[in-house]
């Protein structure tokens, strides 16, 4: 009895696997080293794909495809240089294999050579005939060099050969939402339909760009549509509870979420949004049960330990508030949005150190807001640490040039280290900013607000301007 080819695929493998368990050595085919090797590599499993390939060419010396595998391998480990090589060998017998100009493509795309690698990736169109692959390849280096209108071009190639190619799909409609053209991408998603009008995955980017255009009640309609072509697709339902949010119907929002944790292993997507529609309507329990359920699903999902951190913050329950941003640090202690919240805590609860550390944890991290400067430095005057407050105006400085309100705290810094000369200098750079803004001198720092000299400052400046 003869195997089916897929049957024969299955028996080579298991074969193959034998083999490596009992340290015998058979023998296989080209073809058949090529469908193992081509296995492993679907399912990520590199290490056995490179064993598979060196055995092959031990068997089999003189095979290309096998030669082109090792190849392949080498690109994936980022060894460019030996590709290459190897590839220029294979060049000089084989000038008609599409597949090698198809991995000297690879190459030039991983060097961020993306015209050069289109230019070998149409003389490899021009050798092949399965060029929907190729074509896929050049859409994504046209991708690459952010040429949406020619991607799409290639995309929509791809998806003329093969309608059920949605990753292209997805591919075409990403260009038309950067280049903006929500109207266009609908006309090309409706005409796609009309050959396919249960295509779930079509009615779902019709939806999507109904939304993106605000038009909510065709965005509703387009995602039932989706549902109605598959009753198991979560992405509609979640896309639809968005919508449903946006236009404040929680409840129903509520019920699409709700759909989806019954139709796969819940998302914390899903729990999050189901949380915060709770919370919209006022049921912090329910709220509370489901960002507590978020971030036991995903401890990673920071907007998860933000969403329960935030509840409490509104509810001034700071001390619950710090418990859970935490255990947040304790997962990720590089998340800059943890450590501005731990900082704004700690300064509602009048502990001033920690408040210190989380906002210089969060500028070290990128955040340079100037909300973030500002409020170190307040902390830092009354920690009655000046040179590090004055330190830190200057650090904002370079980013925030001619600010009135580091200005008038450089000004009242200097004046409580007794440096009067840099004291006026930067109130008078405060006053020539922002006169209006002299309030800052008097909150921070009244005893400085009060001196004669002061005083006389302000006054000439008002003058002048009257």
């Amino acid at each position: 009895m003869q195997l089916s080819p897929n049957e024969q695929n299955n028996f080579s493998l298991s074969k193959f696997e034998s083999m490596l368990k009992t340290n015998s050595v058979l023998f296989f085919d080209s073809e058949e080293f090529e469908h193992i090797i081509h296995y492993y590599l679907e399912n990520g499993k590199i290490s056995l794909a490179k064993k598979a390939t060196k055995l092959g060419l031990e068997q089999h010396p003189s095979s290309t495809s096998l030669k082109l595998f090792q190849i392949e391998m080498f690109i994936f480990e980022n060894k460019l240089d030996v590709a290459d090589s190897l590839l220029d060998t294979l060049y000089l017998l084989e000038q008609s294999n599409e597949e090698i100009y198809i991995q000297k493509a690879n190459i030039l795309s991983r060097r961020d050579d993306h015209k050069k690698a289109i230019k070998l990736l149409e003389k490899a169109l021009e050798l092949t005939d399965d060029k929907t692959d190729v074509f896929s390849l050049i859409g994504m280096e046209y991708l690459f060099l952010e040429d949406f209108e020619n991607a799409k071009y290639y995309f929509m190639k791809c998806l003329e050969a093969d309608e059920g190619d949605f990753s292209s799909l997805y591919n075409i409609i990403y260009c038309f939402e950067y280049l903006e053209q929500h109207e266009a991408a609908i006309d090309y998603l409706n005409e796609f339909l009309n050959n396919d009008p249960y295509c779930e995955v079509a009615w779902h980017q019709v939806g999507k760009q109904y939304a993106i255009m605000k038009n909510f009640k065709k965005a509703l309609a387009a995602f039932d549509f989706a549902i109605i072509s598959d009753d198991r697709f979560i992405g509609a339902y979640l896309e639809k509870g968005k919508v449903l949010e946006k236009l404040h119907k929680y409840e129903e929002a509520i019920d699409s979420y709700t759909i989806t944790l019954g139709l796969d292993d819940p998302t914390s997507f899903a729990l999050l949004r189901i949380g915060k529609c709770y919370e919209k309507l006022g049921n912090n329990d329910m709220a509370l049960q489901f960002y507590t359920k978020c971030v036991e699903e995903d401890s990673l999902l920071d907007k998860g330990w933000i969403a329960i951190t935030d509840f409490y913050c509104k509810t001034k329950d700071y001390q619950k508030a710090l418990y859970f941003i935490d255990k947040a640090l304790n997962i990720d202690s590089e998340n800059v949005l943890y450590w501005k919240r731990y900082a704004k805590i700690n300064n509602k609860l009048s502990l001033f150190e920690e408040a210190e550390v989380g906002f210089r944890k969060a500028i070290e991290l990128g955040n340079y807001e100037l909300e973030t400067w500002l409020t170190r430095c307040d902390i830092l005057i009354k920690l009655g640490e000046y040179e590090a407050s004055v330190k830190n105006l200057f650090q904002a400085a370079e980013f925030y040039p001619e600010c009135a309100e580091i200005e008038y705290r450089l000004a009242g810094v200097y004046y409580y280290l007794s440096e009067e000369t840099k004291g006026e200098y930067h109130l008078k750079n405060g006053l020539n900013f922002e006169p209006e803004f002299t309030l800052i001198l008097e909150e921070l720092f009244p005893d400085v607000f009060q001196l004669k000299s002061v005083k006389e400052i302000i006054g000439e400046r008002e003058n002048r301007s009257l």
